[in-house]
């Protein structure tokens, strides 16, 4: 089951027919009532809380709106997961941007979250109200802090790898907006989802409820060094068109991600290393851009 707010009728979700495999419930996330009977209703026993904004640079224009999907839509959201009894797991998606800058990488679990900018600043806070909830009235809730996601699908062009794959097919250069230094961690959307599938399945331990679990790769890959293997992948003969200096106001310069515990102790482990995922995410691009 889905939860959906706007009709977009431009969006993926219809134009591919993902609505079609979905059963639908119109609700917003921030309105407690409607998410009391939509979970009622449909007997929902599971949540994956993957809704938020999700764009650094929106958050950044538009603090208010972020802090209120982000935010109140996670307190809203457990609160109506409390208030029923019946949900026996809830994996609440926080980032690797909520630790926000530290001197020592990589991030670990134990690290404290010193987020500054909006974004992070919201997913700092939807990461400790989703554990408060699971230390204070035993709700079966646990974070997942993942590195950077690419795959194909996504159609927010204001990321680098989509952004640089729609440049590539249509025969253009990739514009970097930064000096290309910037260092991050980046996970396979499937690699994504089997980390949070593991999250999922570890609620049935009582003890690891109230977890946090990073997942990444824990390489650190310069933005330019990712852009370059996007354009080997696609066999273009063109070099990055850098136009940026430093890293943008608003951003975090180096973030990668120590992943030691949820391999060690759920089994987790990605499989799609930087190469290969490029390589299937350019393919769904020059299908559907060129």
């Amino acid at each position: 089951m889905a939860l959906r707010r706007d009709v977009d009728p431009q969006a993926r979700f219809r134009t591919d027919g993902i609505e079609g495999r979905c059963v639908l419930a119109l609700a917003d996330l921030t309105d407690h009532d409607a998410l009391v009977r939509v979970l009622n209703e449909h007997e929902v026993d599971a949540v994956y809380h993957l809704a938020a904004q999700t764009i650094v640079g929106t958050a950044n224009r538009s603090p208010l709106a972020t802090w209120e999907a982000n935010v109140r839509g996670t307190y809203t959201l457990l609160e109506g997961c409390r208030g029923l009894g019946g949900v026996k797991r809830v994996v609440v998606a926080s980032s690797d941007k909520a630790y926000g800058d530290h001197d020592e990488l990589p991030y670990r679990e134990d690290f404290s979250l010193q987020p500054r900018y909006p974004y992070d600043v919201s997913k700092a806070c939807t990461d400790l109200i989703a554990r408060s909830y699971a230390n204070t009235y035993d709700l079966p809730v646990a974070v997942t802090r993942l590195a950077n996601l690419y795959g194909p699908g996504d159609l927010n062009w204001s990321r680098i790898v989509p952004d640089s794959a729609r440049a590539l097919a249509r025969g253009e250069r990739p514009v970097i907006r930064s000096d290309g230094t910037p260092e991050r961690d980046y996970l396979y959307v499937e690699d994504a989802v089997d980390a949070y599938l593991a999250v999922g399945r570890s609620l049935d331990s009582t003890e690891l409820r109230g977890r946090a679990w990073n997942a990444g790769w824990g390489k650190p890959v310069p933005v330019i060094d990712v852009v370059r293997t996007l354009i080997a992948v696609s066999g273009r003969d063109v070099e990055p068109d850098v136009r940026g200096e430093g890293t943008p106001h608003g951003e975090i310069d180096r973030q990668y991600l120590d992943s030691d515990a949820i391999r060690e102790q759920l089994g987790w482990e990605p499989r799609w290393d930087l190469e290969r995922g490029l390589a299937s995410t350019w393919d769904w691009y020059e299908r559907r851009c060129s």
